[in-house]
C-alpha cells in the first residue's frame, strides 16, 4: 500500500486539528486499526483495474488502504469538513472526492465508472445506501461493505431464515451476498456498543425479465404482513386474497407458504404472473420503501 495506515494516535490528532468530533446522526464510527483495513482489502477481493467506490470515508484510514489497491478511489463524503480534509490526508492523484449523500449520488458523477463498492457504511442508512448503489451503478462487479453485525445477518440471510426479510431480498435481486466475517467494536473510535459484521457479493443478473419495481412490489407486501399466509398478505396488492391465490397458484407456490420462505426468483415468478394477468396486482415502483431494513 502506497501510504501509512492511521492508528489510534493519527485518527484522534487528525480529528483534533479539524476541530472535528465524531456524530451519532452521521453514524460517525472511524476505523483506527490497520490490520483491519488490510484485512478489508484482502477480504474485498479487488483487481489493480478495479475503480473502488467508497461512501463515508470519514479521515481516511480505509481511504489510505484502497488507494495502494486499485485504479482509482471515489470517495463519497457527506461531511463538508472531512470530505475538504481527505485529499490533504490521502494525497494521490487516483483518489477523487464527492461532497455527497451517498443516497442521492449518480451514475453520471463518478468517471472513471466504478467497479467495486468497499466501505464502512453509516449504521443508521447502510441498507439502502447499498440497494440504492447497486440500482443506480450497473457496473458494480461486487463489494464488500462493513455494517452493523444484525444487519449483516439480514443481508447474507438466506429463505427460512428468521433474519430474512425486504434485505436479504432485494439485495439477491442485484448481487449473490455471503458472510465475511466480524468485526469487534474495539477497533473504532468511538467504540460502538455492537460488532459490525462484514458482508462481501457479487453482481448477478436479475432473475426473469420481469422489472425490478414490480418484483419489489411483491416483496414489500409479503413482508408487511410477514406471518400471514401470502395468499393473505398479498391481497391488497393483488386486488383480493382470491386474486392473490390465482396469481400464486399460477406461479407454481402455495397460497399457504409465507414471505420468509420464498427465493428471489419466486417473487420474481408472482410478479411475472401479475404481468400476464389482465387485471393483476398492482405494479407500482417502490422505490421510497428499498430503504427499509426490515418488516
Amino acid at each position: 500500500m502506497a501510504d501509512a495506515l492511521l492508528g489510534p494516535a493519527e485518527i484522534r490528532d487528525l480529528a483534533a486539528r479539524l476541530g472535528v468530533a465524531p456524530t451519532k446522526k452521521l453514524g460517525q464510527n472511524f476505523l483506527h486499526d490497520p490490520n483491519t483495513i488490510r484485512r478489508i482489502v484482502a477480504a474485498a477481493g479487488l483487481r489493480p483495474d478495479d475503480v473502488a467506490l467508497e461512501v463515508g470515508p470519514g479521515l481516511g484510514s480505509l481511504t489510505l488502504g484502497l488507494v495502494g489497491a486499485v485504479r482509482h478511489v471515489h470517495a463519497v463524503e457527506i461531511d463538508p469538513r472531512l470530505a475538504a480534509a481527505l485529499p490533504e490526508t490521502v494525497s494521490d492523484a487516483h483518489l477523487s472526492v464527492h461532497q455527497a449523500d451517498a443516497l442521492h449520488v449518480r451514475a453520471a458523477d463518478f468517471e472513471p465508472a466504478p467497479t467495486m463498492l468497499v466501505a464502512n457504511l453509516p449504521y443508521n442508512v447502510a441498507v439502502p445506501v447499498v440497494l440504492h448503489l447497486l440500482a443506480e451503478l450497473p457496473t458494480l462487479r461486487g463489494g464488500l461493505v462493513m455494517v452493523q453485525k444484525e444487519v449483516a445477518d439480514r443481508l447474507v440471510a438466506g429463505p427460512g431464515s428468521k433474519v430474512y426479510g425486504v434485505p436479504s431480498v432485494k439485495l439477491a435481486w442485484y448481487a449473490e451476498a455471503r458472510p465475511a466475517g466480524k468485526v469487534p467494536p474495539a477497533v473504532f473510535w468511538p467504540v460502538p456498543n455492537v460488532d459490525s459484521g462484514l458482508v462481501a457479493f457479487s453482481a448477478r443478473t436479475p432473475p426473469g425479465d420481469i422489472d425490478r419495481p414490480a418484483v419489489f412490489a411483491v416483496v414489500d407486501a409479503a413482508f408487511a404482513q410477514r406471518r400471514k399466509t401470502l395468499r393473505a398478505a398479498l391481497s391488497g396488492w393483488a386486488g383480493g386474497a382470491d386474486r392473490a391465490e390465482k396469481l400464486l397458484v399460477a406461479a407454481g407456490i402455495s397460497p399457504q407458504a409465507r414471505g420468509e420462505s420464498l427465493t428471489v426468483e419466486q417473487f420474481a415468478a408472482i410478479a411475472g404472473a401479475a404481468r400476464q394477468s389482465p387485471s393483476g396486482g398492482k405494479l407500482s415502483p417502490t422505490d421510497a420503501q428499498a430503504e427499509e431494513v426490515d418488516s
